[in-house]
């Protein structure tokens, strides 16, 4: 039976809405973003003008008085969404720092202590792939624990951005929590290597670095772009879909950098980094993938919170001597030419780089409706 009236979304720990934008997308409505990143917080405002932006602590907002804040009643709901912060799973921590208790994994019983208060028809939730079975799976255990005892039938799986067209390699693990269940509750993937895909579900090519970014204006470092019309037409069918709604470049800003960060990405080639580096240049230490240059052909690698500083990973352009601007960062994160990110140029990199790719939860989003005919 179909659903009348709104398909309404809500997103806790939202950060500058990732989620909300790939729902958005997707045909919902979102009804609110709550986080206590209060740059963020700007950036989902001004993104999301008909959703109310909520800076405040999930663990010390009372769900009713949230309920109350943007007038919902249980069972009214139709998603939660949310990422609850994970750092104390994410494979960046060492092993021997990461432990059960760590407050910043609490925060995953503050987001069920809203699914429990608001009783949404299904519940979406998502976080660092470890987080799955992590801790021998002690989280996945309370999250089908709780929620299978408010009557939700609970689903889980790690998928891989890229294979939903995002032009980049980043591994999420998803809970989806229905009350009705489905039968299928997670997307089949869309792209991957035509050649080993079966006959029976035939896939787009993998999205690369340059069918996402190779539109937007080449920069010097130090140059900007900001406020002005696309200067190069669109070649992809990715490029046409992010600049469907827009006219303009905004946050194509080259970070100007220091002497030696320039030299050590003049001194090589596309897909060469940190090892590749002269002696001279070199630094003494650094993670595989520093100083980093993209390839043309690439699928990029996760783009992170780091984004902006060239010892962090692989964020070298690939034609130009530089490191991406933020508008190739959020275009290789899955975030469409109209989204406007505010705050100074680190901000922005922690925005889009601690962002659930927006072209992933639209096409959990789209499949939600089709399978609940909403």
């Amino acid at each position: 039976m179909k659903r009348t009236g709104p398909v309404t979304g809500v997103d806790l720990f939202s950060g500058c809405g990732g989620i909300s934008a790939g729902l958005v997308h997707a045909g919902f409505e979102m009804v609110a973003g709550l986080d206590c990143w209060s740059d963020a917080l700007k950036t989902y405002s001004k993104n999301f003008p008909n959703s109310k932006a909520i800076e405040a602590d999930v663990a010390a907002l009372e769900p009713r008085e949230f309920m109350r804040a943007v007038s919902l009643r249980k069972g009214e709901l139709f998603l939660l969404a949310g990422g609850p912060p994970c750092q104390g799973f994410s494979k960046n921590v060492p092993r021997s720092k990461r432990y059960l208790e760590d407050p910043r994994n609490l925060l995953v019983n503050s987001f069920l202590d809203y699914a429990e208060a608001l009783r949404p028809h299904v519940v979406l939730m998502e976080n660092v792939a470890e987080f799955k079975n992590g801790f021998d799976q002690a989280y996945t255990e309370e999250i089908e624990d709780r929620l299978g005892g408010l009557g939700y039938s609970v689903a889980h799986a790690v998928l891989a951005a890229h294979e939903y067209g995002v032009p980049q390699r980043r591994r999420r693990a998803f809970f989806i929590a229905t009350r009705s269940g489905i039968k299928q509750p997670f997307p089949l993937p869309t792209h991957g290597d035509p050649a080993k895909a079966p006959s029976l579900f035939p896939v787009s090519p993998f999205v690369s670095v340059w069918d996402a970014i190779g539109d937007l204006p080449s920069l010097r470092h130090g140059e900007s772009y900001e406020n002005r019309p696309y200067s190069v037409s669109a070649f992809s069918a990715f490029q046409l879909r992010a600049r469907q709604s827009s006219d303009v470049i905004v946050n194509h800003v080259a970070r100007k950098l220091q002497s030696t960060q320039f030299d050590r990405l003049a001194s090589i080639l596309p897909g060469q980094g940190i090892k590749h580096l002269p002696d001279h240049l070199r630094p003494k230490g650094g993670y595989s993938g520093a100083y980093g240059r993209l390839t043309k052909e690439m699928v990029a690698p996760t783009i992170t919170r780091w984004v902006f500083h060239p010892g962090s990973g692989r964020y070298g352009h690939p034609v130009d001597i530089r490191t991406i601007t933020m508008r190739e960062a959020a275009r290789l994160q899955g975030f469409f030419d109209d989204f406007t990110f505010v705050g100074t140029y680190i901000s922005q990199a922690h925005q889009i780089g601690n962002a659930v790719p927006p072209m992933l939860a639209q096409a959990i989003g789209e499949h939600l409706r089709r399978e609940i005919a909403v």
